[in-house]
């Protein structure tokens, strides 16, 4: 079984799910909290311009969240620049949210593929002005070690486009960033099923983050729980150990000592 002591440790902060889920596109808040909770999940995620934070008068997603149970994670989801995903995440600061922050930076609404460049310029800012920053970006190494040296508490490589549901495309990039950085690698966006969340598990990642996987399911409740299983599952067998992976076939009984 996975110790306690297997906690995922992001800037000081310790957390036991390794599993952080998002809180969009489910059918109502009543199915949310349902599958929030069948996740296992600690650390959840909230598209910032997307919650009603001026008017507490009017229900709000936030309404629906125990904060004393779960770690907000306010996102900057529809920022296309530096700027604009900076004033969003002081905006969340401000509205007593929170100042740990999932960084995303868009550079094209087709592929939602992150903008590297406006990515850094953000993610600098933000550092210096105390925030936890978490970005979302390509499977690129040198981007990644690049977002370290900043001062990002992790780095999140996307597995495949947002929403994709194509799983992870390039798991040798993955595996290089993880030999690259020293901070925790979160696989970000493209997982499908559960089996996509155990491989990147199986990788050796620190977590993963889905939102669609889980809200567009047919049944969001019992594939978060899915998820939960495959998140735990994974990791369990990436410090298990797997075999070596070889051309020709190996007995799994040994002939000596047969009798002849």
């Amino acid at each position: 079984m996975i110790s306690d002591k297997d906690s995922l440790k992001i800037a000081g902060r310790e957390f036991s799910s390794r599993l952080m889920v998002g809180t969009g596109k489910y059918e109502n808040f009543e199915q949310m909290t349902r599958a929030i909770a069948a996740s296992g999940a600690e650390i959840i995620t909230v598209a910032v311009r997307r919650v009603n934070i001026s008017d507490r008068n009017k229900e709000s997603l936030l309404d629906h969240i125990d904060l004393k149970k779960y770690t907000l994670l306010p996102n900057t989801a529809g920022c296309y620049s530096a700027d604009d995903a900076v004033r969003t995440c002081r905006l969340a600061r401000e509205a007593g949210l929170s100042d740990f922050v999932k960084l995303e930076v868009l550079g094209n609404e087709k592929t939602l593929f992150p903008d590297n460049e406006e990515l850094l310029k953000a993610a600098g800012i933000l550092v210096k002005e105390g925030f936890t920053v978490l970005p979302y970006t390509t499977d690129d190494p040198i981007v990644c070690k690049k977002l370290e040296d900043l001062g990002c508490a992790a780095v999140m490589p996307l597995g495949a486009p947002i929403g994709s549901g194509l799983g992870i495309r390039n798991p040798y990039n993955i595996r290089i960033i993880m030999e690259t950085v020293k901070v925790p690698v979160i696989v970000d966006a493209g997982v499908g099923t559960a089996s996509d969340a155990a491989i990147a598990m199986e990788l050796g990642c620190d977590g993963v983050l889905m939102n669609t996987a889980i809200a567009g399911a047919k049944d969001p409740v019992a594939m978060a729980e899915a998820m939960n299983l495959a998140v735990r599952a994974g990791r369990l067998a990436y410090l298990s150990g797997r075999i070596p992976r070889k051309l020709y076939a190996t007995a799994s009984s040994p002939l000596e000592g047969v009798i002849e």
